[in-house]
């Protein structure tokens, strides 16, 4: 799943205007990327203007709240008008539901927000802001660094303390709840790793959030759990679970091999080298045990596209890529560490962890 950590766009097609909108297609000629933070009627928001396919988008986010709420923008002579718009499923589509009147004060924007009905306006205050120069609010990592280089709106929302639980073994990101382990007393650069994995999902569950709208029983469950501890390997299996608005709900797993002292990940092909494709393909399809016949020809017929994570029974495989009307085919199967041997080199760096004798 490619989901956009940071500016939202969405297909906007029909819409109204809000009260005080009415303007030309397009922003005004001084208009340009930036990053922006103040108050709209005294609360804390960020937005950000970038460049998309060639065009200038906006979105901007309440604080306290962390979620993106997509602007089109338009002009009236010098004024930047911000719509704001929220999808409200299917059946309703997109609705309108304020306007930003802003104009240039010096490096930043002044104006006023308009609700859809024009019955209200609250002043909004917004001050050009440089994100790369913020500090860390988080164990530093190269994850982090490049999310503040390159999604700054999902930078302002991520980089805040996050809660440790389960005596530090797992940790909670605030707005938007996904949980990912960590490694008490592992290395910094392993648990930097991790941290990155749990970047990428809850940006990933933030902007699910923003397209869903008005949807609230739906979004992004993430489910992921350390699988194996070695000496020098680490491995977690993620399940992640979405619905983003789409034609329909989805799901895909993920295997995570870490190396525990460098945090890099680590490939099935380092750990053993002659385990081709087509060999990993074969091995899967003849330790499937669904009856199904359909599966079993899916499985047989798929390309050799999978993921793998680590177990103390051995190397757990579960098919990528699958057809959603086959998903369900798509059965984790694992081959025993003893079984893999003669595609493993016993010079390579990790053959002792799995092949002690």
């Amino acid at each position: 799943m490619r989901l956009l950590a940071g500016v939202v766009t969405l297909a906007l097609s029909g819409v109204a205007s809000a009260a005080g909108c009415t303007g030309t297609g397009a922003p005004p000629a001084w208009a340009g990327p930036g990053v922006y933070r103040g108050t709209l009627g005294g609360q804390p928001v960020a937005l950000e203007l970038r460049k998309e396919d060639g065009q200038l988008v906006g979105a901007y986010f309440y604080e306290r709240k962390g979620t993106d709420l997509p602007l089109t923008l338009k002009h009236r002579g010098d004024a930047l008008l911000a719509q704001e718009e929220v999808w409200g499923g299917p059946a309703n589509g997109t609705r309108v539901t304020g306007c930003l009147n802003l104009k240039a004060n010096g490096t930043g924007l002044e104006g006023q927000w308009i609700s859809s009905d024009g019955k209200r306006t609250l002043p909004v205050h917004l001050a050009l802001l440089d994100v790369t120069r913020l500090l860390l609010k988080l164990p530093d990592s190269p994850g982090l660094r490049k999310m503040r280089a390159s999604t700054p709106l999902a930078f302002l929302k991520l980089n805040r303390p996050w809660q440790t639980v389960a005596g530090g073994k797992n940790v909670v990101e605030p707005f938007s709840g996904v949980t990912y382990p960590r490694i008490p007393g592992g290395s910094a650069a392993l648990n930097a790793a991790l941290q990155d994995r749990h970047l990428k999902h809850a940006a990933d569950a933030l902007d699910c959030r923003a397209r869903l709208g008005d949807l609230r029983d739906e979004g992004y469950t993430l489910k992921a759990q350390v699988t194996f501890q070695g000496a020098r390997l680490l491995s977690v299996f993620e399940n992640v679970a979405y619905f983003c608005g789409g034609a329909h709900p989805d799901a895909f797993d993920q295997g995570v091999i870490l190396d525990r002292t460098t945090g890099r990940s680590v490939q099935v092909e380092t750990l053993w080298p002659g385990l081709t494709p087509a060999r990993l393909k074969q091995a899967y399809v003849g330790r499937t045990v669904t009856t199904d016949g359909e599966c079993r020809q899916v499985l047989a017929e798929m390309s050799p596209e999978f993921t793998a994570h680590l177990t103390p029974a051995g190397l757990a495989v579960t098919p990528n890529g699958l057809p959603h009307v086959v998903f369900a085919c798509a059965e984790t199967v694992t081959l025993p560490f003893a079984r893999l041997r003669t595609y493993a080199d016993p010079r390579g760096p990790y053959f002792r962890e799995l092949y002690p004798q």
